[in-house]
């Protein structure tokens, strides 16, 4: 019996992900395109850096839109002022990160998970710092430049910033055929680099979305759905022979046996032959 992780949510073989910095006024746009196309984001938001009220001229939103214009998205840690890791005390990396979890749970009302880091600067010690404060998975700006579930997300690798060719990235990714593995294709950037690039820079985030939204075969998640998922599949139980297994977390679960797609549910066991 071939037994294999490699199925997402509703046992779809591909997922994809989006996240963007800073929380600018032109993520308001780039959440209108992502609504268009039925794609997840995930914005990195600055707290420190959110006006106290509605200001039309402010690079930033203001913190009365936070909640409105992330409907239906993730709202992650990007740090309270976005100082660099190496730059900064170990307590006041602390502070940086405890003010922007508290300040951005209040304007949302639910629970922040994940981070961003500033300037993409990742140490051990930043990276276990933000695990201890509740940090759940944190992304860099290293480009993996490929499909592959991080074996750490506190150091994760995201496929690519949205300026590497990603109309090309985006349709390798939809030519995958392997079935091995989940595959899962991860852009990110800032929302206002569309403005400063040229005049293209709207037209084509809004090509790359109509090329790889609404497919079937892809699950569209924030990246903190990412992260649930994968580790609930991570903790599925296995007998010693494999036939029997149990899952012992709040999340269904989809795997491969002997290339037929099965369902795990939440809580509990499941004979497999």
């Amino acid at each position: 019996m071939q037994i294999r992780l490699n199925k997402f949510k509703d046992g779809k073989p591909k997922a994809m992900t989006m996240s963007y910095d800073d929380g600018v006024r032109q993520d308001i746009r780039l959440v209108e395109i992502f609504n268009k196309y039925g794609i997840k984001g995930t914005f990195h938001l600055n707290s420190g850096n959110l006006t106290d009220s509605y200001d039309p001229h402010s690079r930033c939103l203001s913190k009365a839109e936070v909640a409105s214009v992330y409907k239906g998205h993730e709202v992650a840690m990007h740090t309270c002022t976005h100082p660099d890791p190496l730059a900064v005390s170990q307590q006041c990396w602390v502070n940086e990160i405890l003010n922007d979890k508290r300040a951005l749970e209040q304007l949302c009302g639910s629970i922040v998970r994940g981070i961003s880091y500033p300037f993409g600067t990742v140490t051990r010690q930043a990276a276990e710092t933000a695990q201890t404060l509740g940090v759940e998975y944190a992304r860099t700006v290293k480009s993996s430049e490929g499909f592959s579930i991080p074996a750490d997300f506190m150091h994760w690798d995201p496929t690519a910033h949205h300026s590497e060719e990603i109309l090309e990235k985006g349709q390798d990714f939809l030519n995958m055929q392997q079935d091995w593995q989940p595959w899962l294709l991860y852009i990110w950037g800032h929302a206002y680099e569309f403005d400063n690039a040229d005049a293209n820079g709207w037209t084509m985030i809004e090509d790359f979305c109509r090329l790889v939204g609404g497919r079937p075969e892809i699950w569209y998640a924030t990246n903190i759905e990412i992260v649930d998922y994968i580790n609930a599949q991570r903790n599925l139980r296995f007998s010693a022979d494999e036939s029997l297994v149990f899952n012992p977390t709040a999340l269904d679960v989809w795997i491969s046996v002997d290339a037929k797609t099965v369902c795990i549910p939440a809580g509990q066991t499941v004979h497999l032959g």
